[in-house]
């Protein structure tokens, strides 16, 4: 329940604190006062958007708190899975910034707007017009139907059932789609992998071929060349390998005449095995050059195709082929294989809509077990609350899958003895409305997770025995229910155990709206003028005396 609410610098509210106490709380005031100033803050804390234009002053923030008693709401899960930290007292605050930043906490931790809203679900239902418009859709008829049959498991299995069905059909319906563009593309991926198989290519054999290019394109200017140098190498009289063999007996010689010599020697030594390595590397060399036109004609051959490919699709190396080549084979055996795929995803979804539609004549036999006794029970409230004539009825018939079943329902509404009833966005009026869904919140009370009601002049068009019956149900409700309702009628207003008179102060520049808890002197007099105006005659207050002790 709604332990306390303030609110700040929102509309024409400065400051406005209220604790409502856990049974049946009214809220009075002159229209224009502020009550629907008051709902719209509250509003904000279950996740409405919110308006710059809101504030009362435009450079500082808004600031709205609710704490709620959730000890017995069995909510833990939710903090759990929205990783927000659990206590029995849940402090919700909703802050508006000058720029229009709007920002929303839970128990002083950060929280998405659409958390908020699922959240503000268990902790409060609102009765607006908006309602009344709502009661003609047929979801939310469906949703009273489910909470008074009591149909969750089966909705719970159905919805899990449905969202496997879209889940497959989703992905049998891309994948047939994709088919289709991968089929008309079949054979030019085919033409394509074909051109790349047939080359075989291999790693690396780019660099290898154009080396090899190169040493064929020149072999004859590389034999002439090695040639000469090994004869300057190894010619047996000035070659110079003979020479610089003279000269390495020459530095021995040196090295026996002084022992600081023998480090050229080694040097010397050492340089003249490197040279003898060349030349015997250059012999080999020599050896596997060969002049071979075929074969460099191949080399280029091979090096054509495998530019013309890299040209042709973009690239600029083997490697980079043959990624495309592995990509190309997989597109090609996919296709090869979608048939199968699209069989095995088809029957997947047909089995899943088999599932679902089982579970969819699960639920909907549910439902209508309920059909009766619901229209039965609402009907017999509206009648204590001056309709005697009332019917109701529940039509009911089956349609494609959606994701809240395979029923399609209406209720049904007649308000005159002798006429046929008929959809309710058809026939009620403004008043009817307001006793209809009123007669629903008071069946679902107990069949609905709605700890505090709050009923914005949920009175509207009823007065007298009327009026008082409706507020002994509300006083039914409050015995589990916390019941905030704004009236505008005595006899209702005078049942509260609490009651609240918001009014306009103009004793500053700029209208105020506020809000007191009336003592209970105040609260006769305050009921006195609901009865006969402004200046309550003696009578008047009498009568609303008598109001408050009956």
């Amino acid at each position: 329940m709604l332990k306390s609410l303030s609110i700040s610098n929102y509309a024409l509210i400065r400051e406005l604190q209220m604790k409502p106490c856990s049974g049946l709380n009214m809220i009075t005031g002159e229209t224009g006062a502020g009550k629907s100033i008051m709902l719209g803050a509250v509003g904000l804390l279950l996740g409405n958007r919110a308006d710059t234009k809101a504030l009362f002053e435009e450079n500082n923030k808004c600031v709205v708190e609710g704490s709620f008693d959730i000890q017995s709401y069995g909510i833990e899960d939710f903090f759990k899975n929205e990783d927000l930290d659990f206590d029995q007292e849940c402090i919700i605050r909703r802050e508006i910034s000058p720029s229009g930043k709007s920002r929303a906490f839970v128990n002083d931790t950060p929280v998405r707007l659409e958390t908020l809203k699922e959240l503000g679900k268990t902790l409060m239902d609102i009765h607006s017009q908006h309602d009344n418009l709502q009661l003609g859709d047929g979801a939310y008829q469906l949703a009273l139907v489910d909470a008074f049959s009591n149909s969750k498991n089966e909705l719970t299995a159905y919805q899990e059932s449905y969202k496997t069905w879209k889940k497959s059909k989703k992905a049998y319906e891309q994948l047939r789609e994709q088919s289709l563009e991968m089929k008309k593309e079949a054979d030019f991926n085919k033409f394509q992998l074909e051109e790349l198989s047939v080359l075989q290519l291999q790693t690396g054999e780019q660099e290898i071929l154009e080396s090899d290019q190169e040493v064929l394109e020149n072999a004859e200017e590389i034999k002439a060349k090695i040639q000469e140098i090994l004869n300057q190498l190894q010619n047996e009289e000035f070659g110079a390998l003979r020479m610089l063999a003279i000269a390495n007996q020459g530095i021995g010689q040196l090295g026996r005449l002084a022992h600081k010599f023998e480090s050229f020697q080694e040097r010397f030594q050492s340089m003249l095995i490197e040279l003898k390595d060349i030349a015997a590397e250059l012999e080999d060399e020599d050896s596997m050059v060969e002049v071979d036109f075929e074969k460099l004609e191949a080399v280029r051959d091979r090096l054509n195709k495998i530019f013309h490919l890299q040209q042709k699709h973009g690239v600029d190396s083997v490697e980079a082929l043959l990624v495309l080549e592995q990509e190309l084979s997989e597109k090609v055996l996919k296709v090869e294989n979608l048939d199968e795929e699209l069989e095995k995803l088809e029957r997947q979804t047909l089995e899943s809509e088999k599932s679902l539609k089982e579970k969819g004549l699960v639920l909907s036999k549910k439902r209508k077990t309920s059909f009766e006794p619901f229209a039965t029970e609402l009907a017999k409230l509206l009648q204590q609350l001056g309709m005697e004539n009332a019917s109701v009825e529940i039509s009911s018939q089956l349609t494609t899958p959606g994701r809240d079943g395979m029923d399609q329902i209406d209720i049904l509404f007649s308000a005159n003895k002798g006429v046929k009833a008929q959809a309710l966005k058809q026939v009620a009026s403004g008043g009817e409305f307001s006793r209809l869904i009123f007669a629903i919140k008071y069946i679902m009370a107990d069949k609905m997770a709605l700890p505090t009601l709050i009923f914005d002049e949920i009175d509207t068009g009823v007065s007298g025995e009327v009026a008082l019956q409706m507020v002994r149900m509300m006083q039914d409700i409050a015995k589990k229910h916390q019941v905030i309702c704004i009236s505008h009628l005595p006899q209702v207003a005078a049942k509260g155990e609490l009651h609240y008179f918001v009014f306009k102060d103009n004793s500053t520049e700029k209208t105020i709206s506020k809000v007191r808890l009336l003592s209970p002197e105040e609260r006769v007099n305050e009921i006195a003028k609901m009865i006969a105006g402004a200046s309550p005659s003696q009578s008047a207050v009498e009568s609303a005396k008598e109001l408050l002790t009956n």
